[in-house]
């Protein structure tokens, strides 16, 4: 079964699939100069040169199901805790849902103290997660991870390696 049709059938028991993703250092650029008009036998030509101002980066949630852009947040940084309040954000938009299943490539911030701490606390869990890089589930990113992809929780993670993602769209 393609995981589309997995994600279809999850709807249709009110469960959301997302895939989320970043895209960063999108940069705005401006030209310094303005083009030069074509004249005879030449064509137009751009200014190479450009100021540069700053860059932004793009984290997205797609619907599976639709494959459509549900929430996208717009900022300076790509922090954990930027990741978790897009995620935050992402689960709001449907409060109905009753599980999301949120499908995400194994990059740090996926696997952040931040977001085990979200979703221990959709989960209503009031267990000890431990100190990270100590004990528990904080332990290390391998913890974390076990921690977020429990399918009895109602906010699942799924963690994919980018290169498995790559394959799995040829």
């Amino acid at each position: 079964m393609k995981p589309t049709e997995r994600a279809t059938q999850r709807a249709e028991q009110l469960e959301r699939t997302a895939c989320i993703d970043e895209m960063t250092g999108i940069q705005a650029l401006e030209r310094q100069a303005p083009d030069l008009p074509m004249r005879p036998g030449k064509r137009e030509r751009k200014e190479f040169e450009y100021i540069r101002h700053g860059t932004q980066t793009l984290i997205a949630s797609f619907d599976v199901v639709s494959g459509q852009v549900i929430h996208s947040t717009l900022g300076e940084t790509r922090t954990e805790v930027d990741y978790v309040t897009h995620v935050r954000q992402t689960i709001a938009i449907d409060p109905d849902a009753h599980k999301w299943h949120l499908i995400m490539d194994g990059f740090y911030t996926h696997q952040s103290a931040s977001l085990v701490r979200f979703v221990a606390e959709v989960e209503g869990s009031d267990i000890d997660l431990g100190v990270k890089g100590k004990q528990g589930i904080l332990k290390s990113m391998q913890t974390r991870a076990a921690f977020l992809s429990d399918p009895t929780h109602r906010t699942k993670v799924s963690l994919y390696p980018q290169a498995l993602l790559l394959a799995k769209s040829d």
